[in-house]
């Protein structure tokens, strides 16, 4: 286990509803990165999404001791205010890091500071005047219906009652492709190892995304309802399903808890290593968990800024870059040795390209995809 330092000193400096935080690793400030990680309210010590975030700006620290990093936490969740703390600050450092979505506005401050490098971690830069790639800003997002996928085939091996479901937050494209991924997963499944598992979908929770299409699976509506989460995993719990993945951010809070309260009701994680999130008593409630590797692919750019290599531009990170999987380390994860070795096939699989899962936009339906032995 990696030790964290957090030596955090307040600045006692409010930015617009920001609360600053510095931690300073550094043997010799002068000679490496200052970097600034701006965060929405959960700030990065979150345990969850921002955590593995700054986890990889702390790797990089730890092969180049001369660099340092302000941790600094937009407290109201406002986008304007998000992008405004950016600009209050860029002057200060040389790389700014900003996960999630409410930073896609960064690009502007890319554009107008040419000198500086941006990180923005799972979402697409806004355009500035036609513009949608930098030099300065490397954006990047992930495939998240390969991780769906890979929980998908992990659900069906190990359903009791063969029946699964997915609880989602909004339809945002993300959200879609881990559901069409973790559908696709499950016939995979099905198909070539022999189960017979059913995802159960609620009609009265079916979800719309950003283009008005129905795309059915059980949707909160938003990402902070946690009674709401609660009320669909009861729902879902009542309809036989034995095994929740839970990708609905904070209103997946409810979810987990629902499952807490019942009996036999495992949760697959969302995003980030949730293990910790499922302890329930002396048992554990989380069967895996579905992985974008932000922590690594921050980390590999700020040693590409280091070593001179960095180049902007959008980029879609994969499992052939390591970037998408599922939790598998020795007391992580509730699968079988069966589980995980198939999993490991089927993740060669996925690498290579001769397995790829539906997703909202790549015409491909959970139904027929590349590597569907029927869809051939």
């Amino acid at each position: 286990m990696k030790v964290k330092l957090f030596a955090l000193m307040l600045f006692g400096a409010m930015l617009g509803g920001c609360a600053a935080a510095e931690t300073d690793l550094a043997t010799d400030s002068a000679t490496g990165l200052k970097i600034a990680i701006v965060t929405s309210p959960s700030g990065v010590d979150d345990g969850n999404y921002n955590e593995n975030n700054y986890d990889g700006i702390l790797e990089y620290i730890e092969n180049n001791p001369g660099a340092t990093v302000t941790a600094m936490q937009e407290t109201t969740g406002d986008v304007t205010a998000c992008i405004q703390m950016v600009s209050d600050i860029v002057a200060d450092y040389d790389v700014i890091v900003t996960p999630g979505f409410q930073f896609a506005g960064v690009s502007t401050i890319a554009a107008e500071n040419p000198d500086k490098k941006f990180i923005l971690v799972d979402t697409t830069p806004q355009e500035v005047d036609g513009q949608t790639e930098f030099e300065n800003l490397y954006s990047m997002e992930f495939a998240e219906q390969e991780s769906g996928f890979f929980v998908g085939v992990a659900a069906a091996l190990e359903s009791e009652t063969d029946k699964v479901a997915v609880i989602n937050g909004i339809g945002y494209p993300s959200n879609v492709n881990a559901q069409y991924g973790f559908e696709s997963g499950v016939n995979y499944s099905n198909e070539v190892f022999g189960t017979d598992v059913e995802v159960i979908e609620l009609p009265s929770y079916a979800g719309t995304d950003v283009t008005g299409k129905v795309v059915g699976g059980n949707y909160v509506g938003d990402f902070a309802d946690e009674a709401t989460g609660k009320v669909i995993a009861n729902d879902l719990i009542d309809e036989g399903a034995d095994i929740l993945f839970v990708f609905a951010g904070g209103s997946g809070n409810g979810a987990f808890t629902a499952a807490k309260e019942a009996d036999g009701i495992k949760v697959i994680g969302a995003d980030v290593d949730q293990y910790n999130d499922g302890q329930k008593g002396s048992e554990n409630i989380v069967l895996t968990s579905a992985l974008k590797v932000m922590d690594a692919n921050v980390d590999r750019m700020l040693q590409a800024v280091t070593d001179g290599t960095f180049e902007g531009g959008h980029h879609l990170r994969k499992a052939d870059s390591d970037s998408t999987g599922y939790a598998h380390e020795p007391g992580r994860h509730l699968m079988s040795d069966d589980t995980l070795a198939k999993l490991e096939d089927v993740y060669t699989a996925v690498q290579v390209g001769e397995i790829v899962p539906a997703s909202n936009f790549n015409g491909l339906t959970p139904t027929t995809f590349i590597g569907l032995p029927s869809a051939q």
